[in-house]
């Protein structure tokens, strides 16, 4: 038995067994003696697992009341084969003109959007569109792109929602994985789509904006069709129910082309009931800001779900802009706020203002804020709750941290047992990533604050345990593995290298692959990109490791932004001296003007560890630090002393 069941167990039957003979006089002493004299030697045996599960027992109550809401609410949602649009459909009936979606100042009430979203059903209804065909949506930010899909969703159709900053293969490859019949997309999008119009010939495309060049047979107007579109609620055959497909979002491709993870209405509920109950989020006061993309998990499902379910409006913005953040959550007196990757960093590097602290916020949400620059945001721009998410868009393993723990990205509760827990850390090979697995054949549990790879426990049937997974089946399975802890179980591989202390927090060390070894230790490179761009002035960094002939492992090199060369490289070398090991400390510098960036502020690096240091093919200067001296600009010349043996790494 568990020790915190047995714990309960005796100290129920302690209680019961004192109350009972307690009527009996003298025999309450004797009672009293011999309970004490069974209790305090698991107490004593026990006491720091008791101490922990004390510690964290009110952030722990806090976190179960409000999963059992959300839970209580998806299984209502799968028992009744609800829908995100028949859920929509009511509160429009109910308060048709409760704000909904804000942008560029304009309201659009529940029932702008209810109407919009019918219209864009009956064009397509009668264009021959039923449950199961899919159709991509190309958009920047706007109530539109929301209406759209929805509208899409009363008839089952499923929608592909597209990175606008796609361009020729990338955006063919993503339209063509999908199998969709069109593709809606806006009028800004007209060059990437013309640019590909020769191979997705048979692919319908409806232009939103705009006009529509004479003779152009293979482009409709959606606008006019629109216009012509009934504003009632389309009849279908075939109603969309709770497990049917909603829509494809794709992963950022940050190592390859992009992968369409499925995302039926049973995850986009389970995402806005969850971000609803676990944010304590007030349907009556609340107000969310949105710069997010809206093809992205955080700003296309938490970002909207709250709007369309529990009336909370949110604010949208084109793209996320450093100068009007605050500006946007002031004039339009958000209590909400989203953040994503590297905003957090961006927003702390702009010049002091006054507006820094004007605003009403009271809880940020999002995921990628860094541990090393957390505190400082907090105290700068007076943020009462930084709630950080891990999770991704297929993934099953999602964890929160609801309660301003500095660094960490989630928890599970200390009082349950390790055998209620769905996510786990798992030992892993550093070089590979594969799972280790024990004499038993079972993957090896990590132990308190050591790396591993997270996983989430698959349970189908279950909105919170469930995978998903892509289009392409293959890719699926191998984000899979089975006979985890016991025969016949199944987990979802995050790929991340995450760390658990003995508090139940959790804590994003690394992607698996990025983590390189170094002088026979692993190198975390997130962590080590935090340090250097803390130290460098919150300039924009990132780490990786590069192969040295004749090396073991890979020496770590770190690429700065650094256009205007105002980089202090005795300062930088000094700080890294104090904030990291000597293995951790980049023994190569690239100095570029820009790095490149995913569209949700994750950094590329693939193609920088490719090149490696070698000044005869990289036109970026590149700098050397041998022991504890300074940087120096590596010429052929020291290339050639580096690669032969000759300079001391």
């Amino acid at each position: 038995m568990d020790v915190r069941l047995a714990l309960i167990a005796l100290a129920v039957i302690g209680v019961m067994a004192a109350g009972v003979v307690a009527r009996f006089g003298s025999f309450a002493r004797i009672a009293q003696i011999t309970l004490a004299a069974i209790l305090l030697p698991i107490i004593f045996r026990y006491h720091h697992k008791i101490y922990i599960i004390l510690r964290t027992l009110p952030r722990d109550i806090k976190f179960l009341y409000r999963y059992v809401n959300a839970s209580r609410e998806t299984k209502h949602y799968m028992k009744n084969n609800t829908t995100i649009m028949k859920i929509f459909t009511e509160r429009a009936k109910l308060y048709p003109n409760k704000p909904c979606f804000i942008f560029e100042g304009r309201i659009w009430t529940n029932n702008d959007i209810d109407k919009f979203s019918n219209q864009i059903a009956h064009v397509f209804q009668k264009a021959g569109y039923v449950k199961g065909d899919a159709v991509a949506l190309m958009m920047p930010n706007r109530p539109e792109f929301i209406a759209t899909w929805l509208g899409l969703g009363k008839l089952g159709v499923i929608t592909a929602l597209i990175n606008t900053h796609l361009r020729l293969q990338p955006l063919i490859h993503c339209l063509t994985v999908a199998r969709i019949k069109s593709i809606i997309y806006a009028d800004e999008i007209d060059e990437a789509i013309d640019a590909i119009a020769d191979s997705i010939k048979g692919i319908a495309r409806y232009k939103l904006g705009g006009t529509i060049p004479e003779g152009s047979q293979d482009v409709h107007s959606l606008n006019i069709l629109i216009e012509e579109a009934s504003t009632s609620q389309p009849i279908v055959d075939q109603e969309p129910g709770y497990r049917d497909n909603l829509l494809y979002l794709y992963t950022s491709g940050t190592t390859g082309l992009p992968k369409a993870a499925l995302i039926p209405n049973s995850r986009y509920l389970l995402v806005m009931a969850a971000t609803f109950h676990t944010l304590g989020l007030r349907s009556n006061s609340d107000i969310m800001y949105n710069p997010i993309p809206l093809y992205h998990m955080a700003g296309g499902l938490v970002g909207t779900g709250c709007a369309l379910a529990k009336g909370v409006p949110s604010v949208l913005r084109p793209k996320f802009s450093v100068t009007a953040y605050w500006t946007d959550c002031i004039k339009y007196n958000c209590t909400v706020a989203q953040y994503i990757g590297e905003m957090c960093r961006y927003l702390l590097t702009a010049p002091a203002r006054p507006e820094d602290t004007a605003h009403s916020l009271r809880l940020m949400v999002g995921n990628g804020m860094r541990p090393q620059i957390w505190q400082e945001f907090v105290n700068r721009f007076k943020i009462e709750q930084i709630t950080e998410i891990y999770g991704s868009s297929e993934g099953n393993a999602n964890i929160v941290n609801v309660d301003n723990r500095v660094g960490a990205v989630g928890f599970i509760p200390s009082i349950l047992p390790k055998s209620m827990h769905p996510m786990a850390i798992i030992r892993v090979n550093p070089e590979t990533g594969e799972p280790l697995r024990g004499p038993d054949g079972f993957c090896i549990r990590a132990e308190v604050d050591e790396p591993g790879m997270f996983i989430g426990l698959i349970k189908q049937n279950d909105a919170s345990r469930e995978f998903n997974g892509y289009l392409d089946k293959e890719a699926s399975k191998q984000k899979t593995i089975e006979n985890v802890f016991v025969k016949g179980d199944k987990a979802f591989l995050t790929g991340d290298i995450l760390v658990q202390d003995e508090l139940g927090y959790f804590y994003f060390k690394d992607r698996t692959g990025d983590t390189f070894r170094w002088k026979g230790e692993n190198v975390a490179t997130a962590e080590v990109e935090g340090v250097v761009s803390n130290v460098a002035g919150h300039r924009n960094t990132t780490v990786y490791g590069v192969q040295v002939p004749g090396m073991e492992g890979r020496a770590g090199m770190a690429a700065i932004v650094d256009p205007d060369s105002l980089l202090d490289f005795k300062a930088l070398a000094e700080g890294l001296d104090k904030a990291l090991p000597f293995y951790a400390r980049p023994i190569f510098l690239r100095i570029v003007k820009e790095l490149e960036m995913t569209s949700t502020f994750k950094l590329k690096k693939i193609h920088l560890q490719k090149e490696g240091f070698d000044p005869n093919k990289i036109q970026d200067k590149v700098y050397f630090r041998s022991g504890n001296k300074e940087y120096v600009q590596v010429t052929p010349e020291l290339y050639e002393e580096i690669i032969s043996g000759a300079a001391k790494l």
